[in-house]
């Protein structure tokens, strides 16, 4: 049984996070925690930093300074470790990439079920089941046997939630999840995430579009120029800014 402080504990404690490349720094010192059952959209224009923590914070992008922390697993400046020792992370955090990443030679039910084969073990015949149960959960599951570059924009993304919930983590990251959707799918999507937060799991969105956090989130932290600059709820951040950036991105979304 979890004891009161681990139910506390941060889902994400990231602490003075530094990234370059080469010898330009795209992070500078960023601390974010995000807490059990939380919705946050990390916002900011283009280049600030965004997606650069969310490919930190699933080991997809080396750090030169800070630490990561996901539940007791945790990440240090250096060299990005082999896959063959991020099993522990990758039950702790799962991502929805901007362009989705779906293996195009596979059927959608194969994507999703592909990880719980290969990284837990489960018989093929259970990995299915239970892949097709959370296509069902998505409304996708009609879809399960067409190839990706049969689905629509939407489609793909729920396939690709679908197969980031396979080994049931946590922590969801998603990088700019409405960029390809019209006005109808950005409302399937923001009814399906809102259903992911009401079971407990905490989502991290990565996006400028400022209708959709307002909507969906209950926290904004606002970057600009690989720092933090502004946070608090949608209604503080996105009605009363405070910050230059702020109304900069503001500004960006009714031209």
């Amino acid at each position: 049984m979890e004891g009161p402080d681990r139910m506390n504990a941060p889902v994400l404690d990231i602490r003075g996070l530094h990234l370059a490349f080469g010898a330009r720094e795209v992070v500078r010192g960023v601390d974010i925690r995000l807490a059990r059952g939380e919705c946050v959209a990390l916002m900011g224009l283009s280049g600030v930093g965004k997606t650069s923590v969310l490919r930190a914070t699933m080991a997809l992008e080396p750090f030169t300074r800070g630490s990561i922390a996901l539940g007791e697993v945790m990440l240090r400046p250096g060299p990005v470790p082999p896959e063959s020792r991020l099993r522990a992370l990758r039950r702790q955090v799962g991502m929805v990439f901007q362009r989705h990443h779906l293996f195009e030679h596979l059927t959608a039910l194969d994507n999703v079920t592909l990880a719980m084969v290969h990284a837990l073990g489960v018989p093929r015949a259970e990995a299915g089941q239970r892949a097709m149960a959370l296509l069902e959960t998505l409304a996708v599951a009609p879809r399960a046997r067409a190839l990706p570059r049969e689905l629509s924009g939407g489609e793909a993304q729920r396939v690709a939630i679908a197969r980031a919930l396979a080994l049931d983590p946590p922590l969801l990251l998603l990088d700019e999840p409405t960029a390809s959707l019209d006005p109808a799918r950005r409302k399937e999507l923001g009814a399906s995430l809102t259903a992911l937060g009401r079971t407990g799991r905490t989502l991290f969105i990565s996006t400028h579009d400022v209708e959709f956090a307002r909507q969906h989130a209950q926290r904004v932290i606002v970057m600009a120029e690989g720092q933090i600059v502004e946070e608090g709820s949608p209604a503080e951040v996105l009605e009363h800014p405070q910050h230059p950036a702020s109304r900069r991105l503001l500004d960006a979304s009714n031209p």
